[in-house]
């Protein structure tokens, strides 16, 4: 069944409501805490209400914003414990799960390597994009998980790992940990790859610490939690 032209009008208009709300949340100019007025947005971007509303359902479900009943919508804030429980958690359950991976038989190596290259590739660029970076890196970590075999591990750590923490380490790596980040997922292809269950959980380890730590300093806080 093909999509009428007023159906369309309506879906370019709440896909434009999204990006554009998205990249004010991602970017800073909405800061966490913040109240989001479906007025306010709705003028600012030059679409109803309509689409605006629906925009914010889906960012509810990426965990950006928070519907709070009969206040609004308010951009998610997240603590410097929030993201030190978050990647504790990680810490401790995606080496598991990586290990796992690794001995499996499921895992699709090839996929594996040319997300790992891509994401290479895309950090190389003047100007790298962020959103295409996070989406690779999800990409890649969802394959380890999906490969490791146990789908309630892949349902915990999904609910864990959402897209405003993995932005926010990106946005702040240095070309050092940027490198390394890289370096990590090349690693773990390779361990994947050897079938080596204990390397596999070595690297994930390093690698979440390794991003704990640059969200940490990013946070102003040099104290382990």
């Amino acid at each position: 069944m093909t999509s009428t032209p007023e159906q369309s009008s309506d879906s370019h208009s709440v896909d434009l409501a999204y990006r554009s709300i998205r990249e004010q949340i991602l970017s800073g100019e909405q800061q966490g805490g913040e109240w989001l007025r479906e007025n306010d947005l709705a003028a600012v971007i030059g679409v109803s209400r309509t689409p605006v509303r629906e925009a914010l359902r889906r960012l509810a479900a990426e965990g950006l914003v928070r519907h709070e009943r009969n206040r609004g919508v308010q951009v998610q804030n997240w603590t410097l414990k929030d993201l030190a429980d978050v990647y504790a958690i990680r810490s401790l359950i995606e080496p598991w799960a990586c290990g796992m991976a690794a001995t499996s038989g499921m895992a699709n190596i090839d996929l594996l390597q040319q997300l790992a290259d891509d994401m290479t590739t895309t950090a190389a660029q003047p100007h790298a994009d962020l959103d295409a970076l996070t989406e690779l890196n999800s990409r890649f970590h969802t394959a380890i998980l999906e490969a490791s075999g146990n789908d309630r591990i892949r349902g915990l750590l999904a609910s864990l790992v959402q897209l405003p923490l993995v932005w926010r380490t990106f946005s702040h790596y240095t070309s050092e940990e940027l490198r390394r980040s890289l370096t990590h997922h090349h690693e773990l292809v390779d361990a994947i790859r050897a079938g080596n269950a204990t390397w596999a959980e070595s690297v994930m380890r390093a690698h979440i610490q390794s991003a704990w730590t640059s969200v940490r300093r990013e946070a102003g806080n040099d104290e382990h939690p």
